[in-house]
């Protein structure tokens, strides 16, 4: 069965792993997946990831999740705002910010995916992907 949205399947992995208390969750690969771990683990919402080769030339991307020093995870929210069906783009100028700055909006931009503030910097815009608090 294939999947019609592998961005919004990742992130409620990683959102169903939190509310499981699980120390690591696991996907299937795909390079823009790890992208946007990438720019999780930048904003200190995942520890470390790592893609693990499986049989028949397959991958997985494993992700180790953050918890706080009374075990709540570190992520409180994590939503898809992009979806197959309605794509959100915005231009460096009107990006949304999420939580008046505390949380984080990762954009897929011409220079690759990052977090808003520093698409803001860089005076790039794209497509919104997901916002993380």
């Amino acid at each position: 069965m294939t999947m019609s949205d592998p961005l919004g399947d990742m992130l409620t992995r990683i959102r169903n792993g939190q509310k499981a208390q699980k120390t690591e969750i696991s996907c299937p690969w795909s390079k823009h997946k790890e992208d946007v771990v990438s720019v999780l683990k930048e904003e200190g919402f995942v520890g470390e990831y790592k893609v693990q080769d499986l049989d028949s030339n397959k991958k997985d991307l494993v992700v180790a999740l953050r918890y706080s020093e009374e075990g709540e995870g570190v992520i409180r929210e994590i939503h898809r705002v992009s979806k197959p069906g309605r794509r959100v783009y915005s231009d460096s100028k009107t990006m949304p910010s999420y939580y008046n700055g505390l949380g984080v909006t990762v954009v897929s931009t011409p220079s690759g995916v990052m977090a808003d503030h520093k698409a803001k910097t860089e005076n790039v815009g794209g497509e919104v992907l997901c916002q993380v608090f």
